[in-house]
């Protein structure tokens, strides 16, 4: 708690005698003494009236309460060195790894897959403690598909579905893989209707193509799995 502000006393303060008069007199009085007297001040009409004003004016507390408040605000800072430190390395890191992934997009998009992969591993190893890694993992999964590591690839799906559950693209892509590669037609059409439920497109072999960018052999993979080939 701040330090408590006490009102002004200019309201405890007698007023102050007139002393231009130097004598009171009761009324109707014929006595010579005068009943009571004044006892002039040396000091000056512009010396008391000063002297007036200083007591009629605000207590310095007041002052120092405000003051001192406002200081108060101006350099309050909820954040320790610390905290703002970590809080700007974590800022870091994400910028890191979100270059990184577009990266690994840029490449699968150009047909490169061998260096997509690359930056996709990267963000899933030194970044896994952001939740765009899964993401990463998506791109990884159909990176690996392409290059021929099929194994690997649909592991990778099978993980990617139950942590990215929700994500079509995820179910699509296991679906084309378990029904072309493991031949586990059952397994295959669950993975499809979720896929497709969230998502109609992935029935479309352009859109899987030219706008999701998948590799070749997973686009051959779900088109035999449309057309039951």
């Amino acid at each position: 708690m701040g330090a408590s502000c006490s009102p002004p006393i200019s309201h405890l303060l007698l007023r102050l005698p007139n002393l231009n008069h130097k004598t009171l007199t009761p009324p109707n009085t014929t006595t010579k003494k005068p009943l009571f007297i004044v006892v002039s001040s040396s000091a000056s009409p512009l010396t008391l009236q000063r002297r007036q004003l200083l007591l009629l004016s605000l207590p310095i507390s007041l002052l120092t309460c405000s003051s001192g408040s406002a200081v108060a605000a101006s350099v309050f800072d909820p954040l320790t060195d610390a905290e703002r430190a970590a809080s700007l390395e974590v800022s870091r890191r994400v910028a890191e790894a979100v270059e990184l992934l577009e990266k690994g997009r840029e490449f699968q998009a150009q047909g490169d897959y061998v260096q997509a992969l690359q930056y996709f591993t990267q963000v899933v190893r030194e970044y896994k403690d952001f939740a765009l890694s899964e993401y990463a993992r998506v791109g990884r999964a159909l990176a690996l598909y392409e290059v021929g590591d099929k194994d690997e690839a649909i592991a990778e799906m099978e993980d990617v579905s139950i942590s990215l559950k929700g994500s079509p693209e995820v179910h699509a892509a296991l679906a084309a893989a378990l029904y072309s590669y493991k031949h586990a037609s059952v397994l295959a059409e669950n993975q499809f209707t979720i896929a497709t439920l969230l998502d109609p497109q992935y029935t479309d072999l352009a859109y899987v193509k030219d706008t999701k960018h998948w590799p070749p052999s997973l686009v051959r993979s779900l088109q035999d799995f449309i057309t039951l080939s």
